[in-house]
């Protein structure tokens, strides 16, 4: 869902932040503009607070772009964007310097949480591309902010260059936002049994395994380099409204959390414990290399709920620390396989407001 908030945006604590948040991870309609690799900027990127990242580089130009992740070698990216004519999500790949962008998916429905195989031999996404050549239609505000959770999303698997497509999941209901360790096994979240919960299941689409079942949304799910963690964001309504409200909107392919915070279990889905207690919306997150730490996106230190920043947290709870200072959004963050860099999305810099773009920078320690 990381375009699961929309699918991949899902979180909240005000309609504010909702619509904010739809800017990066709804269905991206904005045309992607020239791209121009000469306009790449470095430190004047960074803004003065923002002591851990150095050398920031723009790797994208206009419109709408997310979800950016490493290949194993650390040399390439897969994301999704709004370009070619296309009016919602695609999947791409690019070299990290922002060169060579190339198209994975089929360009029919919508796409999201792209991912590379531990080999870079396949990728994996999820797509709508059965559903119809459409987009699908954005949810109804009527019932407030909600985001849609598609039936049919589907997870596949591909060549880096879009060839040699393979269905993994063929279970009525949602299936997407599926990262993958490098052992070679899948995890995910679906509502093939109902709610929305985390699986896992083999690079083939077999043995498929639950390890989320409270109430509510468990989503977004990452894993540790050693494979032996899950981190993942959740919402668990509490109040029996909530539980209501929640439950009747599932039933209409419809999500709307209040709150967001992040959770790690192991492998197996034992174990499970609440890491952030912030009474915000916080997502994406992810593992530092020695899993001792995560780095996530959060709306925290902004009472409207429309500023996203990047924070870290120890794996205990402890030691919260504010990574950036941008005023909009900086979301999805992901580190080089060596640890050296990190990749994520921003506002900042926009040739036009609402424009969400990559970037790159050094991670200083």
């Amino acid at each position: 869902m990381d375009k699961t908030f929309n699918r991949r945006g899902h979180r909240g604590r005000t309609a504010p932040w909702f619509f904010a948040l739809s800017l990066v991870v709804g269905f991206l309609c904005v045309l992607c503009g020239s791209n121009n690799r000469a306009q790449t900027q470095s430190s004047d990127l960074a803004l003065p607070q923002e002591k851990h990242l150095r050398n920031i580089k723009q790797l994208t130009f206009g419109g709408e772009n997310a979800e950016a992740y490493f290949s194993p070698d650390g040399k390439k990216l897969i994301f999704q964007s709004t370009r070619d004519g296309h009016h919602c999500d695609q999947i791409y790949t690019m070299n990290i310097d922002g060169s060579d962008v190339r198209p994975v998916s089929s360009g029919d429905g919508t796409t999201t949480c792209s991912y590379f195989f531990p080999n870079g031999k396949r990728v994996l996404y999820s797509s709508t591309q059965l559903g119809g050549k459409q987009c699908p239609p954005r949810p109804d505000h009527s019932q407030g902010y909600v985001w849609a959770v598609y039936d049919t999303f589907d997870i596949f698997t591909a060549s880096p260059d879009g060839t040699n497509v393979k269905r993994l999941t063929t279970t009525p209901g949602y299936d997407a936002e599926t990262t993958i360790n490098r052992q070679g096994k899948l995890v995910f979240t679906s509502k093939r049994d109902g709610d929305l919960d985390i699986y896992t299941m083999d690079a083939d689409g077999r043995n498929v395994k639950r390890l989320t079942n409270e109430l509510g949304y468990d989503g977004g799910p990452f894993w540790s380099y050693d494979g032996k963690q899950i981190v993942y964001r959740a919402y668990h309504p509490q109040t029996e409204k909530e539980k209501a409200d929640y439950t009747a909107l599932l039933k209409q392919n419809l999500i709307r959390p209040t709150v967001l915070d992040i959770w790690v279990m192991n492998a197996d889905g034992s174990n499970k414990r609440q890491v952030t207690h912030l009474n915000a919306a916080s997502f994406a997150p992810y593992f530092f290399p020695d899993a001792k730490r995560i780095i996530f996106s959060s709306n925290v230190a902004d009472p409207k709920g429309r500023d996203f920043d990047l924070y870290v947290v120890n794996v205990d709870g402890s030691g919260l620390e504010r990574i950036t200072y941008y005023e909009s959004f900086d979301g999805f963050p992901m580190f080089s396989p060596d640890g050296k860099k990190l990749v994520f999305a921003s506002n900042r810099h926009d040739a036009k407001p609402g424009d969400t773009n990559i970037f790159i920078a050094d991670w200083v320690k």
